[in-house]
C-alpha cells in the first residue's frame, strides 16, 4: 500500500478542533497531536497520570505510585495501592447527591437516559442513569444473596437486552468478575469458559433472536450445566416466553431480583481486583481467558472513549457489538463514564431488510456508530439504495474495528454514510487488551484505510524479524511498554500467556499483526502475520490479497488461503462473494487473476478462485480463513461455534 499525503481523506476543522482531546492539549501547552502523541509514548507515566486526574477517576484511597514493572512488562501491576470500582465511576458517581463538575467529566444526574434498546422487530425499552443504577444494585444485592463473595466470577449467556448491562455492572458493584459468552456459541463453549473458573451463578434467558428466528439459549444452558458440576444457580430473564425446561438451579429474574434492596457499590476494591474474563474467540484450540483489572480497564476504556471518540452527555454511541466480544463492555463501560447514552441492539444489521442499521441511526439519532469492515462489505452489496433512503445528519463520528479495510469499502462507508463530514476512527487492539494499540484521534488528519496514530500512552513500534524498528516497511506489530488494561496472563495458564506475548522478543508485547508506518507517520494494518502466506519465496498477508481483489467491480466479499503447492510451496485460493448483478464467468475470473498479478506482481496471482454465495464469519463479522482452509484441505475442522454461518463453511468443500 503507497500512501502519501495526499491519501488524506479526512481533515478536521471546526468542533472537532475543539473536542476532548484538543483540550487536554491546551492544559499541558501541547503545540499538536504529534506532540502529544509522542510525549505519552515517551513517558506513560506522565501520560497515565495526568489522564486519570484530568478524567475524573474516582478513587477511594489514592494509589500511592502508578505502576510496579519489578517483575516485567508481562506482570506489571498499576495504581499499587489504589482502591476504586469501575460502577462507582461509571454509574454511583452520575447519580449521588453533591456531585459536581471533576476535571473533564460531567455529572449528568439520575433521569439521564443511560441506554436505548431495540431489536429486529422494532421494540424499545430504556433506561435512566438512575434506573440502571438501581436495578445493578439489585443484581449485586442477589448474587450476595446467593452467598458469592468478591472475586467470585460470574458467567453471563445472554441476548443484548437491557438486562445484560444491569447484569455486567451489578458484578461490578458487588466484585465479582463478569465471565460473558456469547449467546448463539451453543452448549460446549459455553461449558468450557464456565469450568475454566469454576462459575457458581450463571445469568441467561429463556431465549433469543436473529434474523426472525428463536435461539434456544436455555437448552444450551441446560446441556452446559450437564457437565459444570460448581454451577449452582442459574438467574433466567425472561425475554421471548418461549417454553423451557427446568431445574432446581434455575430463579426467574423477575421473580428474584426486583423486590430486593439494592446492594451499596464496594467502591473500595483494589485496583488490581479483576473486572471481568473476556475470552478470545477461535475456531482451535482452548479459548484464552483474558484477565482485566478495575484500575487498568477503566484507565483504558475511559481514555479512549473520551479521548479518541469524544464522548459528551449529549452524545448516543452505538456499536454494533455482543456482551460476548471486547466491544461490547467496553462500550457499556465507556459510555457510561462520559455520562453519555448507548445504543444496543439485539439482532442482525441487515434483517428483516437490508437498512436495518441505517433506520436505527436515523430513528435514535446517533451520533456515534461503530461496525466491522465485514458488515460495511455486506451492507455495501445490498446496494446504495438503502442508504439514500435515510438520513445520517445526526452522526458526528465513525468507528471500526475487527480487521483491515480495504479502500473501497472505506470510502463506501466515509462517503455514502458519514457524507465526508465524519471521520472514521479505526481502531485496533483486542481482547487482551480491551482496549486498542492503534487508533487515530479527531483532531488530526486521516488517510483512507488507516489506523492514525499509536493510542495515547502506548508505546508501540514495527519491528524487523530480528527485532529492529522498522519504517515504510511492514513488519511486526509490537509494544515496548506495559499498558494499564493489558490482560494479567491468561485464567490458568500463565505459561501460554508469556508464550503467546513474550517469547518471541523478549520483554516486549508481541501482538501478531502485520503493520506499517509510513512516512507521514500514518499506520496501517495488513493482517495476522501468523497468516501469512509464502508464494515462492514472497510474503503476503490474506488480507493484503483481498484488498485487492474488492477492487473489483463485481466483488463484495473476499477470503485468501495458502495451500500447499509443490513448487511454489504455496499457491493462492480466493473465495469470492460477487455484487448483486454480476455472474461467476470464466472471463471474470481470468480478469480478477490477471488484476492481482498486475498489483502484486505475477508470482501473486491466484492458482484457484472459486465464487460463492457468503463467505463464513463469527458473529463479530471476522472471516474464518482457518476454517474455510482446514474445510477446502478436508482436514479436520476443530470447534465451529463460533461461526455465525456454518452451511457457507459446508459450501466451500464443493466450491
Amino acid at each position: 500500500m503507497s500512501t502519501t499525503m495526499t491519501d488524506i481523506v479526512w481533515q478536521p476543522s471546526g468542533k472537532y478542533l475543539n473536542s476532548r482531546v484538543a483540550d487536554f492539549m491546551k492544559v499541558h501547552g501541547m503545540k499538536d497531536w504529534q506532540e502529544l502523541v509522542a510525549r505519552s509514548q515517551k513517558d506513560i507515566e506522565w501520560f497515565w497520570s495526568t489522564f486519570c486526574q484530568y478524567a475524573g477517576i474516582k478513587w477511594t484511597q489514592n494509589y500511592s505510585h502508578l505502576l510496579d514493572r519489578s517483575a516485567g512488562i508481562a506482570w506489571t501491576k498499576w495504581f499499587v495501592d489504589g482502591k476504586t470500582n469501575i460502577a462507582y465511576n461509571c454509574l454511583d458517581w452520575h447519580v449521588l447527591d453533591g456531585h459536581h463538575y471533576a476535571g473533564s467529566r460531567e455529572n449528568v444526574g439520575k433521569d439521564h437516559k443511560a441506554l436505548l434498546w431495540e431489536n429486529e422487530a422494532g421494540d424499545r425499552r430504556e433506561l435512566t442513569y438512575g434506573e440502571l443504577n438501581q436495578l445493578s444494585g439489585k443484581i449485586a444485592a442477589l448474587l450476595k444473596q446467593l452467598g458469592l463473595k468478591p472475586g467470585d466470577p460470574v458467567g453471563i449467556y445472554m441476548p443484548m437486552v437491557p438486562e445484560v448491562v444491569a447484569v455486567m455492572f451489578g458484578c461490578l458493584k458487588f466484585g465479582s468478575p463478569f465471565m460473558p459468552v456469547f449467546s448463539g456459541y451453543g452448549a460446549k463453549p459455553l461449558q468450557v469458559r464456565m469450568a475454566d473458573a469454576g462459575v457458581k451463578v450463571l445469568f441467561t434467558a429463556d431465549g433469543g433472536g436473529r434474523r426472525g428466528k428463536l435461539i434456544d439459549i436455555k437448552k444450551d444452558v441446560d446441556e452446559a450445566a450437564e457437565e459444570l458440576p460448581s454451577l449452582e444457580h442459574v438467574i433466567v430473564v425472561k425475554y421471548k416466553g418461549n417454553a423451557v425446561k427446568w431445574h432446581k438451579r434455575d430463579k426467574w429474574f423477575h421473580d428474584v431480583v426486583p423486590q430486593l434492596e439494592p446492594f451499596a457499590t464496594r467502591a473500595d476494591l483494589d485496583s488490581e481486583h479483576p473486572s471481568m474474563y473476556l475470552y478470545t474467540s477461535g475456531t482451535t484450540g482452548h479459548p484464552k481467558g483474558c484477565v482485566h483489572t478495575h484500575g487498568g480497564a477503566l484507565a483504558t476504556i475511559a481514555k479512549e472513549l473520551g479521548m479518541n471518540f469524544d464522548v459528551h452527555p449529549d452524545d448516543v454511541f452505538f456499536w454494533l457489538t455482543d456482551i460476548g466480544w471486547m466491544m461490547g463492555p467496553w462500550m457499556m463501560i465507556g459510555v457510561t463514564f462520559w455520562g453519555g447514552t448507548m445504543v444496543i441492539y439485539e439482532g442482525a444489521p441487515n434483517y428483516p431488510s437490508p437498512d436495518r442499521i441505517w433506520k436505527l441511526v436515523e430513528d435514535l439519532k446517533i451520533n456515534t456508530l461503530g461496525v466491522s469492515p465485514t458488515a460495511i462489505r455486506v451492507l455495501k452489496a445490498a446496494g446504495d439504495q438503502w442508504v439514500r433512503n435515510h438520513n445520517f445528519e445526526s452522526l458526528r463520528l465513525m468507528g471500526s474495528t475487527g480487521e483491515p479495510w480495504d479502500h473501497d469499502s472505506y470510502m463506501w462507508f466515509f462517503e455514502k454514510v458519514g457524507g465526508k463530514r465524519a471521520p472514521i476512527i479505526n481502531i485496533s487492539g483486542g481482547t487482551e487488551l480491551v482496549g486498542c494499540l492503534l487508533m487515530p484521534l479527531p483532531v488530526m488528519p486521516i488517510k483512507a484505510c488507516s489506523l492514525g496514530a499509536p493510542g495515547l500512552g502506548i508505546d508501540v513500534d514495527v519491528f524487523s524479524e530480528d527485532g529492529k524498528p522498522l519504517k515504510n516497511e511492514i513488519g511486526h506489530l509490537v509494544c515496548k511498554q506495559p499498558a494499564p488494561s493489558m490482560t494479567r496472563g491468561f485464567l490458568g495458564e500463565p505459561e501460554r500467556y508469556l508464550n503467546t506475548y513474550f517469547a518471541r522478543f523478549p520483554d516486549v508485547w508481541y501482538h501478531g499483526d502485520w503493520a506499517k508506518v509510513d512516512d507521514d507517520g500514518n499506520w496501517f494494518l495488513f493482517g495476522r502475520s501468523d497468516d501469512t502466506i509464502k508464494v515462492a519465496g514472497k510474503r503476503v498477508g490474506p488480507g493484503e490479497v483481498e484488498s485487492v481483489l474488492i477492487q473489483q467491480e463485481a466483488v463484495a466479499e473476499a477470503a485468501v488461503i495458502g495451500i500447499p503447492h509443490e513448487i511454489k510451496g504455496e499457491a493462492l485460493v480466493c473465495f469470492l462473494v460477487l455484487m448483486p448483478g454480476h455472474n461467476a464467468t470464466p472471463q471474470l475470473e481470468l480478469e480478477i487473476k490477471e488484476h492481482v498479478g498486475k498489483e502484486l506482481g505475477h508470482v501473486l496471482k491466484p492458482d484457484k478462485i472459486h465464487f460463492v454465495s457468503a463467505l463464513p464469519k463469527t458473529r463479530s463479522g471476522k472471516i474464518v480463513r482457518g476454517a474455510i482452509k482446514r474445510q477446502y484441505l478436508h482436514e479436520p475442522l476443530g470447534d465451529l461455534s463460533a461461526i455465525e454461518n456454518p452451511e457457507a463453511l459446508t459450501a466451500i468443500t464443493s466450491a
